[in-house]
């Protein structure tokens, strides 16, 4: 008895350490700059692994209250701290004012004169590109948004909307990890996870309803409800298009019906906003421009190698023709698989997250939060690595030592090809269970 209580104890005391390392993290990375950054993240996923060493000596009932106590607390302690990594959380709450005025917020850049009665000071001056850009954010983003501000037009409110977007990604882990007989202190995996902490509840991006409708969707697969998990992942990818990579996991060979209600379900989603015509899509055209992806510089295996070889002709058509041989290779091979059990459709849906990461490589490293709650049902090196290694984007607080963007970039992609060298190392070297070239 006095046993389990210390090692209660124990847990509980991991949690209050990182959720004080949590609040001290913001002052602590702007005194002293990337470096600070990256030992944070790496602190908090050792307390990640040290707790699923703790939790085993523990009643499951024990460990997972003090999980999810913890990361509470760690939300807690960054949601009233001003964003400061990113500005996207302002735009977010514009367009929701927008569509509060009766207004497609399609139809206007924030600077329009037609919209000058909707600003402030608070968020209007806030907003990334509101003089050129128009919202890039597809339909169930902007309806999301919309509900959430009817609460409050304020960050604080925005990111209470997200953290409950996790608190409903968290029960559907719980629920997954219990159906594939795993244990529930896994959870700690995404719950701890200080990409998700720092991304959600300290900069706010809508990644967290994306991946919380994508892995509501995966969970209804695994309980053989494959149109039902079409609905929510389409849902999904009309908050951030990276859940249209789970579609192929659902997706069973010529069968007509999730395709069918995958288009039904975008176009109504879409319905609402048709008035605009083509300017639907938002800024998608400027957004891929401008992030070096119609030039080549954007990827980043091609930056590199051009930063050692010089400009390669035609290098860029090249490279978008191969990764998109190699995505759809991907996304054939885990829609024919012969092995159609969730853990399979989970280890698929790894893989497919990664491939399309190394592939695209983006800038900003909340796009790598779709690969975290995979992490808690599916032990992936690469799945880690692009989820801790991701700081090195940013370049907001650079501070003494941290090594240029080009190093950090480097060392980036060389770590995760690495681990992804590794994680098909080990893929072959394990039991064949799952369609040849298709991971477990």
């Amino acid at each position: 008895m006095t046993r389990g209580l210390t090692e209660r104890a124990q847990l509980w005391a991991l949690g209050f350490a990182l959720a004080a390392l949590t609040a001290i993290g913001p002052p602590v990375h702007l005194r002293f700059g990337g470096w600070a950054y990256f030992a944070i993240f790496l602190v908090a996923t050792g307390g990640i692994v040290v707790s699923q060493r703790m939790a085993q000596k523990l009643t499951t009932r024990e460990a997972v209250i003090a999980i999810l106590a913890t990361a509470a607390m760690m939300r807690l302690a960054l949601l009233f701290v001003e964003p400061y990594l990113s500005t996207d959380i302002y735009r977010y709450i514009w367009d929701g004012r927008v569509q509060a005025a009766a207004i497609n917020p399609y139809r206007y850049l924030p600077s329009a004169p037609e919209l000058a009665a909707l600003r402030d000071a608070a968020i209007f001056p806030n907003i990334n590109r509101a003089d050129y850009a128009p919202t890039i954010y597809p339909p169930v983003a902007q309806a999301f948004f919309l509900a959430v501000t009817r609460f409050g037009e304020s960050v604080v409110i925005m990111k209470l909307g997200l953290i409950a977007c996790e608190a409903g990604l968290v029960a559907a882990l719980l629920a997954l990890l219990g159906h594939l007989r795993l244990p529930l202190a896994r959870v700690a995996i995404y719950a701890w996870h200080p990409l998700t902490v720092w991304e959600v509840a300290g900069n706010g991006h809508v990644d967290a309803a994306m991946a919380a409708l994508m892995m509501a969707g995966v969970l209804l697969y695994a309980r053989d409800r494959v149109l039902p998990a079409g609905v929510l992942v389409t849902v999904g990818a009309l908050v951030k298009p990276t859940a249209l990579l789970a579609l192929p996991v659902l997706w069973r060979p010529w069968n007509w019906r999730l395709p069918a209600i995958v288009a039904v379900t975008a176009l109504l989603a879409y319905m609402p906003y048709l008035s605009v015509g083509h300017r639907v899509f938002g800024f998608l055209g400027g957004y891929v421009e401008e992030e070096g992806f119609a030039s080549g510089r954007g990827f980043n295996a091609l930056w590199l190698l051009e930063r050692v070889a010089g400009p390669l002709p035609s290098a860029t058509i090249l490279y978008v023709a191969v990764a998109t041989v190699v995505m759809a290779g991907a996304a054939l091979a885990v829609g024919f698989r012969r092995d159609r059990t969730p853990q399979a459709a989970i280890a698929c849906l790894s893989w497919l997250l990664v491939t399309f990461l190394v592939l695209a490589s983006p800038h900003y490293p909340w796009y790598f939060l779709a690969i975290v709650p995979v992490l808690a049902l599916h032990a992936s090196a690469a799945g880690w690595v692009l989820s801790i290694g991701c700081v090195a984007i940013y370049g907001s607080v650079e501070g003494a030592g941290w090594p240029c963007y080009d190093v950090r970039i480097a060392l980036f992609t060389a770590a995760t090809l690495l681990a992804v060298l590794y994680d098909v190392r080990r893929q072959f070297r394990a039991p064949a269970v799952a369609a040849p070239g298709v991971a477990p």
